[in-house]
């Protein structure tokens, strides 16, 4: 049975998600313009990042005022309660500037620093998904009702279908490059989409058997890292570490294992 709480943040996340969604699906201005720049110029900030994080921390914290924010576009708070919420409010912002897709708005919920709750919104696909821990995670989309994810069957490393992304550094891209240089002959392909939420839900639902990043933030992989593990996917980052900005890989449970020692003998996680 779920804790009472947990469906109260589910539902708030769920809330919030959609409404922001909304406005950035249909509020995206015509000449949208980059507003700011963060690790270099091409790694970007537009007006809607700013408008889509006020929108989510107003409306979660008008109904619970005692909780904590740790937001992309710099929403940081304590809180009271024992409950944190990790807020990426346009995840694939490139994307998102250039008319692209692939983006979203990630929204997890911490209680006592561990999540237990993650609503990705995928607005462009009509997809949302959710998982509140210990429950399964779920998508609702343009099916009828809500389906349970899963990941995909056992296969093969080398039959597996991987995604990255790459840093806005341009000495991290270099080497990240290079890595993906020497795993692709070693899978069935690579792709990049441009958004770590979407990737990782991507592997929950099926699409994607195996991805790996280096440099994520906790607001880029919180919800979507629960979504994937309570998918059946396993999750982590160097061996023995959970995911973090040296490392962050999920994949099903036959690619994990070969995909984390390859990454870590090709050294995904330095320069």
């Amino acid at each position: 049975m779920t804790d009472p709480l947990h469906t109260e943040l589910l539902d708030l996340a769920q809330e919030a998600a959609r409404k922001a969604g909304a406005l950035l699906r249909d509020g995206r201005p015509a000449d949208l313009s980059v507003a700011a720049t963060k690790s270099s110029p091409i790694d970007v900030v537009t007006e809607m990042d700013i408008a889509a994080e006020k929108l989510i921390t107003g409306l979660i914290a008008d109904r619970r005022p005692d909780d904590g924010f740790l937001g992309e576009e710099g929403s940081a708070s304590e809180g009271r309660s024992g409950v944190r919420w990790v807020i990426d409010p346009l995840d694939g912002t490139v994307n998102y500037l250039y008319g692209l897709p692939a983006w979203a708005v990630s929204i997890a919920a911490e209680q006592d620093g561990e999540t237990v709750v993650g609503v990705v919104a995928v607005p462009m696909r009509g997809e949302t998904y959710h998982a509140v821990r210990g429950a399964g995670a779920r998508a609702t989309g343009a099916w009828e009702g809500e389906r349970v994810l899963a990941c995909r069957p056992a296969a093969p490393l080398d039959q597996a279908l991987v995604s990255t992304g790459f840093n806005y550094v341009t000495e991290v891209r270099a080497h990240q490059a290079e890595v993906a240089r020497r795993l692709v002959p070693l899978v069935r392909d690579i792709r990049r989409g441009g958004s770590a939420a979407i990737d990782l839900c991507d592997v929950a639902a099926g699409r994607l058997d195996g991805y790996y990043e280096r440099g994520l933030h906790p607001w880029d992989l919180a919800a979507g890292d629960l979504i994937a593990r309570e998918a059946g996917a396993l999750t982590s980052g160097r061996p023995s570490q959970r995911p973090s900005r040296e490392l962050a890989i999920a994949a099903t449970p036959a690619v994990f294992e070969p995909l984390q020692r390859l990454l870590e003998d090709f050294g995904a996680w330095h320069d």
